[in-house]
């Protein structure tokens, strides 16, 4: 029976956490190296150590009807349903052009902190969001999931080479050292902002990088860093 990208992932979602690494990595292994992984190799790259709990959910996965088994042999795995919509080949087209999609989750401000509805950096994780193409260099080795991208608006960090309109790529981290350049988010305010930061001990500087504007102060208590830039998109 042949099932659409909807159908595919409506039964996906049926799996547990453990079955779905094993399937994504299953699926990802045979298209990379040409030929099934074998039980060890599935334990390994899905952090399980004993043996008999990747058969059991192997034999799950089976009985799912996703993976066909030939038990004597030690690669006997083979895929029977493929998750391969048009945006998981984007994915290994891009992978194989040496770049990679990095979620593209919405505005920044680069300027006094204006509210945007719903800023919550939280809501951004999401896979389904819009992604942009950037080069691996750029992510300093993380992998794509660890990183997030924010378009700029405003003028304070100039002299930091980000201008108004600018992507800036951003590693996901709640903390970060003296004058690195973070995206925060103000709870008190519920407002954003792109910033070098500062901890003064009892108070945030947060310093525009554009002489003609002032810092921003707040308490400790209200600066959620969410990411630490690591790179910037110039947009002409």
């Amino acid at each position: 029976m042949s099932y659409d990208d909807a159908e595919l992932d409506a039964l996906y979602d049926l799996l547990s956490d453990r079955q779905k690494a094993i399937l994504d990595f299953v699926e990802r292994f045979i298209n990379e190296q040409g030929y099934p992984p074998t039980i060890r190799e599935i334990g390994e790259a899905c952090n399980i150590t004993s043996t008999s709990v990747v058969n059991y959910n192997l034999k799950k996965l089976v009985a799912e009807g996703w993976l066909e088994r030939a038990a004597e042999k030690s690669r006997g795995i083979r895929l029977v349903r493929h998750r391969d919509s048009a945006k998981q080949m984007a994915v290994r087209a891009a992978e194989a052009l040496n770049v990679a999609r990095v979620p593209l989750v919405g505005r920044i401000v680069a300027s006094e902190p204006v509210m945007l509805p719903g800023d919550d950096f939280g809501q951004y994780y999401d896979p389904d969001v819009d992604t942009i193409e950037v080069s691996k260099d750029m992510l300093h080795g993380l992998a794509p999931g660890e990183v997030f991208a924010l378009q700029v608006q405003g003028k304070s960090m100039i002299d930091a080479l980000i201008d108004d309109g600018d992507v800036v790529i951003l590693r996901r981290q709640k903390t970060c050292n003296d004058g690195d350049l973070v995206a925060v988010w103000l709870p008190e305010r519920n407002e954003t902002t792109l910033k070098a930061f500062y901890d003064e001990g009892t108070r945030i500087r947060l310093q525009p990088r554009n002489p003609s504007m002032k810092p921003i102060y707040v308490h400790p208590n209200n600066c959620q860093i969410q990411g630490k830039v690591l790179g910037v998109i110039r947009m002409l």
